[in-house]
């Protein structure tokens, strides 16, 4: 076989042959980068951020040998101009690196990993070692010299920097200069900026490229208040002996109060004409009485369907007067987007096809075992999808055109994913700043898809994760593999939930909980009654008795004011309080920058979020009937601090405060408050 002609073979490429017969695989590259993350489905996907949100860029990057390799984030704008960003080796036994992504305006944008071969840090670690030992002392300098040489003649640099350089270079040759002299005109720590800013790269080798949306700050940061608009300013009129149902006009009065309590969105539940075939009663009763206002949700009759407003409420005319009056206050408007009929909807009789028929020839209504909705008739986006996806596109429009911004959806997991898909999209041509909020209390892969098909925002468990290690886990995964993609919205209850916690906890439950979704995530919201503790259930459920979705609710607000027979029984001052202090501090305004700490008491939950020079500390007390003291052990590096360092921690809920270390105790309880919110205060 010695005499054979050697077979030539072609140098890699990155092109796949047409014909080939082994599986069609990416070029490894001449540096390989692998494990490149975040990436959403192996960069089917976009990663999502807000503007101004800080989050990392991880991979793994190597080389054979002993040479130097190191790493970059290429990012493109959307207007397609690419910057170069240093990554940092986290671990030299893993290859791991690490650098930081922040976009300063909403719009597409992409980024990949670069592997590069590091011609000045291998040169800068032989000839650090072997200068020191005096060998190839002459050759180790003129080579460090022919490095800079190269940077200065391959890579962009600035007339200062490129004089640095050249500085540089002449010592490097200066033979009557001492060897360590000359190695640290080579070495300087300007020296090593210029080559780590703008470096010499060789044998570059590139990751895919990964999407990366980045939106407004409302898609990530928000406090959000819930109300149905007919209980505001309804009453019973006792001359008729019924009900009189609120207004757009009397609910824009609430408007001040929801805007003093620092709330920065109200979201409005259906606002259209409802339905009376199989109308439902109080607490979903299956008869209604002939004044009873029926579930809002049971959407459409001869007033008209989603694109409607029910007459009871206003005019259009109206509903651009509160959303008008809602941006004076420095209220965003989101509404209800619940892609359902009654069956007197008028897309019942325009288009069947657009509705699921049994084999009686009846329409199937809702159901969700054992729960049924007679009232209701789910729309089937299969018989017709180009229809309806265009009629539901119109729907949006309308409301967008009426200054609607923001839509939370309802069960949008009853509907086809590729839907939600192209509807979000559709909108956000024209309309990229809209969010979408889902209200998907399902699956976990379902919810986890609908977010990174586009829904900005995500309702969540936590209404079920009760206690302090339960917490911990949820929000460790939501804020490190899920945050790419989803945004978690913590509701405490809705007019839908009411858990056990909340029905026995008292109080000091609801303290709690409204704290916790405040501090632990950047979206939290409340609905409507929150102030007063609605805690009764109806029997044999875990929502509200004489629940608002079938009824009218007249919470006589004026009774809770100043003066009022009420006043000082009301948590509006406490929700008031935890939104001033999410304003205040926008290390509460991200996701991804939580750490958890230790404490001795398995029901205290201890945890800080930093951003910069703001850090706060959370501690919190999740047994609502029980006083608890324990030792709580603080990372202070995740607080920015030194080991051994004591600081001020200032409690933003009472004002005390007290000088803290490592180790702290702590009283939390029924007794006293159930939570401390402390920012931390450097001496």
């Amino acid at each position: 076989m010695t005499d054979q002609e050697p077979i030539a073979r072609p140098l890699p490429t990155t092109k796949t042959p047409t014909h080939s017969k082994t599986p069609s695989a990416r070029p490894i590259g001449r540096i390989p980068v692998q494990d490149v993350a975040p990436s959403v489905d192996g960069g089917v996907l976009p990663t999502k951020s807000v503007v101004g949100e800080e989050f990392p860029v991880t991979a793994t990057v190597f080389r054979e040998g002993h040479d130097a390799v190191n790493a970059t984030i290429v990012v493109t704008d959307p207007d397609d101009v690419t910057t170069l960003l240093p990554m940092t080796l986290t671990n030299p036994g893993l290859d791991a690196w690490e650098g930081t992504l922040v976009a300063d305006r909403p719009g597409l944008w992409s980024y990949r990993v670069e592997g590069w071969s590091d011609p000045y840090g291998t040169w800068e670690h032989d000839a650090v070692i072997k200068i020191a030992a005096e060998v190839d002392v002459e050759l180790m300098l003129e080579e460090g010299a022919r490095v800079l040489e190269r940077a200065v003649a391959e890579v962009p640099h600035t007339d200062a920097d490129k004089s640095v350089l050249t500085d540089a270079i002449a010592t490097l040759r200066d033979t009557t200069a001492p060897p360590g002299t000359r190695l640290a005109a080579g070495t300087t720590g300007e020296v090593e900026r210029i080559m780590r800013e703008t470096p010499l790269r060789d044998y570059v080798s590139e990751s895919a490229t990964y999407a990366w949306l980045v939106e407004r700050d409302r898609a990530l940061y928000g406090a959000w208040y819930e109300l149905f608009p007919r209980s505001e300013g309804a009453h019973f009129d006792h001359e008729k002996g019924q009900w009189v149902s609120g207004t757009l006009r009397t609910a824009q009065e609430r408007l001040p109060a929801v805007a003093d309590m620092g709330f920065d969105v109200v979201y409005l539940t259906p606002i259209h004409p409802i339905g009376t075939t199989n109308r439902k009663g109080p607490n979903n009763t299956l008869t209604a009485g002939p004044h009873d206002p029926g579930s809002p949700y049971a959407i459409g009759s001869a007033d008209g369907g989603h694109d409607a407003i029910h007459p009871d409420l206003g005019t259009f005319e109206d509903f651009d007067a509160f959303v008008a009056r809602a941006g004076e206050l420095g209220l965003e408007v989101a509404l209800d987007l619940a892609l359902q009929c009654s069956p007197d909807h008028p897309w019942v009789a325009s288009h069947p096809e657009w509705f699921t028929t049994r084999a009686d020839g009846t329409i199937a209504y809702a159901e969700n075992p054992p729960k049924k909705y007679q009232d209701i008739y789910p729309v089937n986006f299969d018989n017709d999808p180009e229809g309806i996806y265009a009629e539901v596109r119109r729907v949006v429009q309308v409301w967008i055109d009426h200054g609607v911004k923001i839509f939370r959806v309802d069960n949008p997991h009853t509907k086809p994913l590729e839907f939600w898909q192209w509807l979000i999209e559709d909108v956000a041509r024209d309309h990229p700043d809209v969010v979408w909020l889902a209200e998907a209390f399902t699956r976990p892969a379902m919810m986890a898809t609908l977010a990174k098909i586009g829904f900005q925002q995500s309702y969540t468990y936590y209404a079920w994760r009760n206690g302090a290690a339960e917490l911990q886990e949820y929000v460790e995964q939501l804020a490190s593999q899920d945050a790419p993609y989803m945004r978690p919205s913590f509701w405490p209850t809705t007019h839908d939930i009411l858990t056990p916690y909340m029905q026995y906890g008292g109080p000091t439950a609801w303290k709690l909980r409204a704290a916790l979704a405040a501090t632990l995530v950047p979206t939290y919201g409340i609905y409507s009654g929150y102030e007063l503790v609605e805690h009764v259930a109806r029997p044999g459920a875990e929502e509200q008795i004489d629940n608002e979705k079938y009824e009218y609710k007249d919470r006589r607000w004026e009774l809770y004011e100043p003066g009022g027979e009420r006043e000082g029984q009301s948590l509006a001052p406490y929700l008031k309080q935890l939104n001033e202090i999410r304003r205040a501090h926008p290390a509460l305004h991200w996701l991804r920058n939580i750490t958890f700490h230790r404490v001795d008491d398995p029901a205290l939950l201890v945890f800080s979020k930093r951003r910069g020079d703001d850090v706060i500390v959370v501690v919190a007390n999740t047994d609502p009937h029980a006083t608890r003291e324990s030792t709580i052990h603080l990372d202070l590096a995740a607080l920015g601090l030194q080991p051994g360092d004591s600081f001020v921690a200032h409690d933003l809920l009472t004002d005390s405060t007290w000088q803290w270390g490592e180790h702290n105790y702590v009283r939390l309880g029924p007794d006293a408050q159930p939570v401390h919110i402390v920012e931390v205060r450097r001496f």
